[in-house]
């Protein structure tokens, strides 16, 4: 078999966005059979939450959704880019802080916008994730939504690239 296509999902602090997205993927991408196929990571932007758990208000929309989200907040290195086929971001900010630490345009290259593809937010150009933090458990359903959109683009997208590789 050929080697795993590589995701890493990028927020801020890597305790929000970010794992929601990689917990989501992993759930949905378990239901579509393609588990062994794709490995899915998260990181942040900034240190600032290196070694938490996700915030509770993230990990509790998760769970009340039968998916599970586990790990720990990491920084995203320039170094990081080697290990990843495809580096998603959750808003603009996030893929500027990205490319600014990318070591060349091919690592640039590797970036993009998770919500690229959902095909109703690329088309209403409503490509952010917005930061659920500062708000109440509304905003976490709102991400989760988004997110869950996005993932299934992403996975259909992921689709045809594993079956044009074989």
């Amino acid at each position: 078999m050929d080697q795993p296509l590589r995701l890493c999902f990028v927020c801020l602090g890597n305790i929000c966005r970010s794992p929601t997205a990689e917990a989501i993927m992993r759930h949905r991408l378990r239901e579509r059979g393609l588990a062994d196929r794709v490995v899915v990571e998260s990181a942040g932007t900034s240190d600032w939450h290196v070694g938490d758990a996700a915030d509770r208000r993230a990990a509790e929309e998760a769970r009340g959704r039968g998916i599970t989200m586990d790990g720990c907040a990491r920084q995203f290195t320039p170094a990081d880019f080697a290990r990843y086929d495809l580096v998603l971001a959750m808003d603009h900010s996030n893929r500027a802080d990205l490319l600014a630490i990318a070591p060349g345009e091919e690592a640039a290259a590797r970036v993009r916008l998770l919500r690229e593809f959902d095909p109703a937010a690329a088309d209403a150009g409503d490509l952010a994730v917005p930061d659920p933090y500062f708000g109440g458990p509304d905003g976490f359903v709102h991400v989760f939504d988004l997110v869950d959109a996005a993932c299934q683009g992403l996975i259909d997208h992921l689709e045809a690239r594993l079956s044009r590789s074989g």
